[in-house]
């Protein structure tokens, strides 16, 4: 799961997507390797979150191995602490947890170049861990630009992309909110896999009716069993 910016709503809409997965039965972990400016254990931290959604039984450790105290992108962050982390360091940690769980949910950092390591970018360590993508994406002015970029540079580090998730659509939305996501999937040609409404509520039963309501996930299933196909 990544996003076009900080702040466009991944963690929500990865919690809905564990939530509603673990509720079809499905054995499903979260794995947030970055985290920056929050401890993991704090209750109100994405970590805590996706654990909360996922009722994974990994722990906050397992889920993100890598935390640091100011909120800039974990690369900017490690530094500052003297323990920057390697590409290495990271991929081997998912080695050690992805079998514990039939299906994961992995949450990067802002957006899909931020730098995570000395040489290395958020796209870097998804085609070192070999995993499908969401982007996630806001729906106001400007999001088609943001959009299509993404696309177009993980398209060219040949990543595979199962589609978008357009996320905070106002109660009111303007001319912009309701014509964005067509735009946005005929230039992208990508699937628009679902357009979530800004909450005024962040709670666990909101999130998961939120998802239930509006991404379709059977879509984000098949998208990746495609995948696995080709």
């Amino acid at each position: 799961m990544t996003g076009t910016d900080t702040g466009v709503g991944k963690t929500v809409i990865s919690c809905g997507l564990a939530a509603l997965l673990k509720k079809k039965k499905v054995d499903v972990g979260v794995f947030k390797p970055f985290l920056s400016g929050i401890s993991r254990s704090h209750p109100t931290s994405d970590t805590a979150l996706l654990k909360e959604m996922s009722q994974s039984s990994l722990s906050y450790e397992d889920i993100t191995p890598f935390e640091f105290k100011e909120p800039l992108a974990p690369y900017t962050a490690s530094v500052l602490e003297g323990k920057p982390v390697g590409l290495k360091e990271a991929v081997d940690h998912w080695q050690k947890i992805r079998d514990q769980h039939d299906l994961f949910i992995v949450e990067g950092a802002g957006g899909i170049a931020v730098p995570l390591g000395n040489d290395y970018l958020v796209s870097d360590l998804i085609k070192a861990l070999e995993l499908p993508v969401v982007i996630v994406a806001r729906p106001d002015l400007g999001t088609i630009n943001h959009t299509y970029l993404t696309v177009q540079y993980a398209k060219s580090m040949g990543l595979q992309l199962l589609g978008i998730v357009i996320n905070g659509i106002s109660g009111r939305p303007g001319l912009d909110e309701e014509t964005n996501p067509n735009m946005i999937e005929t230039l992208c040609d990508m699937p628009i896999l679902g357009i979530t409404p800004k909450l005024k509520q962040i709670t666990a039963e909101n999130i998961q009716h939120m998802i239930e309501e509006h991404v379709d996930i059977s879509l984000i299933m098949n998208q990746m069993q495609m995948g696995a196909e080709r």
